[in-house]
């Protein structure tokens, strides 16, 4: 089963992701980290990942999409695999669409999500970048809430609640599609 966790900066998609692959034995795949270990790299693509990552804005579409269908491609995701992070647009979507069954979407109100970045304290973590990053997403990744719905494979889930509760709640969507 192919999976994908949207929502804005702060919902907490890492954690879910992350704990829902663990469960499930899959891959977790995360942009995040994908694009933060690229950024590190004395590289022409290093640099302008780095660039796009301080200043708060997304990286080109076609880098990531690129990147994703690399990734999905490797024989671990056979049996399906966990994303983080991609689509974040449309258009990343019309590079590459890995056909997930389930979209997750934890929604979280600004507010919250601004206060739970500054508390991870990442060097990207400051305020005006982690609103900065909030606008982007309403204007860029939201338009792929409306796409997953129309396919029918949009879960909405409030992300307010303990993790554990997050995460009881995703896996009860997913009972008697997987073998526990």
């Amino acid at each position: 089963m192919k999976m994908l966790f949207i929502g804005p900066v702060g919902s907490g998609k890492s954690t879910q992701a992350g704990l829902l692959s663990s469960f499930l034995n899959i891959p977790y795949i995360t942009t995040g980290d994908i694009l933060r270990k690229v950024s590190d790299e004395d590289t022409e693509l290093g640099r302008r990942v780095r660039e796009d990552i301080q200043s708060g804005v997304l990286v080109n579409d076609r880098v990531v999409a690129e990147i994703i269908e690399k990734r999905v491609s490797e024989d671990d995701c056979r049996e399906g695999y966990v994303v983080d992070g991609y689509p974040r647009t449309l258009k990343q979507i019309e590079i590459f669409d890995p056909g997930f069954d389930k979209v997750f979407y934890l929604h979280i109100p600004d507010q919250e999500a601004v206060k739970r970045l500054l508390k991870r304290g990442r060097v990207d973590d400051k305020e005006e970048v982690i609103q900065k990053r909030l606008n982007v997403y309403y204007l860029l990744t939201q338009p792929l809430l409306a796409f997953y719905e129309n396919m029918g494979n949009l879960i909405k889930i409030p992300a307010t609640e303990s993790i554990d509760r997050v995460q009881q709640q995703v896996r009860e969507y997913l009972k008697g599609e997987t073998t526990e």
